[in-house]
């Protein structure tokens, strides 16, 4: 199938040969002649990052829309600014051929006062992300009334980010008649509430398999010690000389800390996360697109929007909590007919993590070991050579300053001056892996989120507070492994666990609270400290919720025989709780 058997207008089929575009992805496939032939009924698309949503959606909008009408047409919501700055470009470059249909773009960080006057002046088509959308439309700047066509791009991180509120209030204010498309990589259970309350009997496509990863990619694993986690980021980013790379970090903390690392050892990197200004933003974005900048650090939800076809690598410098943000994450790489690698730096612990990842995306990661510090100093002189010899010498310039080469070098031979270049180059690389150390860290026989059975019992508890609940699917082993995961160590003994809706109540040895807290502190959810040391015990009366899980949310762990350890798990966890609280009176009294 082409773009002109799918029957678009002449103006938009002119300007997609333009674009060079030739044929439709699978998702433009099925999505574009369904939208075509069928205006009244709502649409869920289910593809992956890099499918080619955007002209899924927006071309048999284009098709469609009444360019004499100067009102609101179309509402596309999405969760970035990058995202809403995209797609409101991709879209004006399908319509060079439609040059008196408007898009505009609304988005916090900038001037509200200059989007509602373009507002004023009129608009076809409005991008927007939900927060500075839902802000004009309060102060009447932007009326949606009269909407024909609502689109929900990238639905799930929307709600991820916290905008489900946001999005009911927006909803809430468009017109039944409208045509809803709701393009997700992932179907999470918190979307079900909107496409119950909002959409009306949607067509659903899926793109292959959800959650495959790209044929194009391969993933690497190296496994360290979490406090040489940056020292084995250096090596690999040294030992890949061309290296045009995404790093992904948990937390807007640590992507500024990795960057201004890197930055400080001269390495060519910059990182966008959400406390930069939109100038400072665009200004990253731009060097990065032009390849100016190597290297860029990023949060998962900073790099929504971004879109570069030539990426070699993918790093991952923490696994992602939600498998399918790996796969989000390692198909920025491997596009556009080109491969790639995403790699992930993981400790001892978290190869049972990697094999639910391998099942979701049906390809096996291969362990690679962290280069030695000879192996980088041979790749850097290997690549300083070929620099040499397809380097492409200016004769003009040569024959200006070659005098003043010939004066002062006339009397240093050929191999002098050789080695004297190469020792220049490489001397960081020599300097920084003299005796270095070898960072491979071995991993566990039998590798398990649980921990081993220290039998350590402390004297004194402390108390922290997670902020995550039954709501976010919390129960006692995953608590468990987060702790291990986040201190690199499955020694440290938990007592009593009070899972309440929306937190979660435990108690570690008081001689690790310290342990915990600075384990925890770059560690956010929703943008929030992840843990905080607790004012006060919760009652262990579990709160009414509709949570499936509310059953569990008064458990214990730990106690003698420390839940951390191998198969703690399979126990009911209201019976293991209740087995503890005896202990535990027994203990008092």
């Amino acid at each position: 199938m082409t773009f002109q058997e799918i029957g678009l207008k002449n103006e938009l089929q002119l300007a997609i040969q333009q674009l060079g575009f030739k044929q439709p992805t699978e998702v433009q496939q099925q999505a574009i002649p369904f939208l075509l032939d069928n205006n009244q009924q709502d649409l869920i698309a289910l593809a992956q990052t890099g499918t080619g949503k955007t002209a899924a959606f927006s071309l048999p909008v284009l098709h469609q829309i009444d360019i004499n009408d100067k009102t609101v047409q179309c509402l596309i919501l999405c969760p970035t600014r990058e995202l809403c700055l995209q797609i409101a470009k991709d879209i004006k470059s399908y319509t060079s051929e439609l040059r008196s249909l408007k898009t505009i773009a609304v988005y916090g960080g900038t001037s509200v006062s200059q989007q509602k006057k373009q507002l004023k002046r009129g608009a076809h088509i409005v991008v927007g992300t939900p927060g500075r959308t839902l802000d004009l439309i309060r102060q009447r700047a932007l009326d949606i009334r009269s909407i024909q066509w609502l689109v929900l791009d990238e639905a799930d991180e929307m709600l991820n980010m916290g905008f489900k509120d946001d999005l009911e209030s927006i909803l809430s204010n468009t017109p039944k008649e409208k045509q809803t498309l709701l393009f997700s990589a992932t179907m999470p259970k918190s979307m079900n509430n909107i496409v119950q309350n909002f959409m009306n009997n949607p067509h659903r496509i899926e793109v292959a398999k959800r959650n495959i990863g790209s044929s194009n990619v391969e993933h690497h694993f190296y496994v360290t010690k979490a406090k040489d986690r940056y020292a084995t980021l250096q090596r690999l980013v040294d030992a890949n000389p061309d290296i045009y790379a995404i790093i992904f970090c948990r937390t807007r903390r640590e992507t500024q800390q990795i960057a201004d690392k890197l930055m400080a050892a001269n390495y060519n990197a910059d990182t966008i996360h959400g406390d930069l200004s939109q100038n400072q933003r665009d200004s990253v974005m731009n060097n990065f697109k032009q390849k100016n900048i190597q290297i860029l650090v990023a949060t998962d939800v900073a790099a929504r929007g971004i879109d570069v076809d030539e990426l070699t690598h993918v790093i991952n410098y923490q696994l992602p909590d939600d498998p399918e943000v790996y796969v989000h994450r390692s198909g920025r790489t491997g596009r556009a007919g080109n491969t790639g690698i995403s790699i992930c730096i993981i400790n001892t612990r978290e190869g049972r993590r990697l094999g639910d990842i391998e099942k979701m995306i049906g390809k096996e990661f291969i362990k690679k070991e962290i280069p030695t510090g000879q192996q980088i100093c041979e790749t850097q002189i290997r690549h300083f050579i070929h620099q040499i010899k397809t380097h492409e010498s200016d004769q003009n310039l040569m024959k200006q300053y070659y005098p003043i080469v010939q004066e002062e070098l006339g009397e240093l031979g050929s191999d002098i001056i050789i080695n004297r270049l190469l020792s220049l180059e490489i001397s960081r690389f020599l300097e920084t892996y003299e005796g270095a150390p070898d960072l491979n860290a071995k991993q566990n026989k039998k590798e398990d989120t649980g921990r081993k059975d220290n039998r350590r019992q402390p004297n004194n508890w402390a108390g922290f507070t997670l902020n995550a609940g039954t709501k976010q699917n919390m129960k006692p082993k995953r608590l468990i492994a987060l702790v291990n995961e986040q201190t690199d160590s499955n020694d440290i003994p938990i007592g009593e666990i009070i899972i309440k809706v929306n937190s979660t109540y435990f108690e570690v040895g008081a001689d690790d609270a310290q342990r915990i807290s600075e384990a925890f502190q770059d560690f956010e959810i929703e943008g929030k400290p992840a843990v905080e040391v607790a004012t006060r015990r919760p009652e262990q009366t579990q709160t009414k919720s509709k949570s499936n899980n509310s059953k569990k949310s008064n458990s214990r762990s730990g106690g003698k025989r420390g839940s951390n350890r191998k198969g703690g798990g399979k126990r009911n966890a209201r019976q293991e709780g209740n087995k503890n609280n005896k202990r535990k009176n027994r203990r008092r009294r």
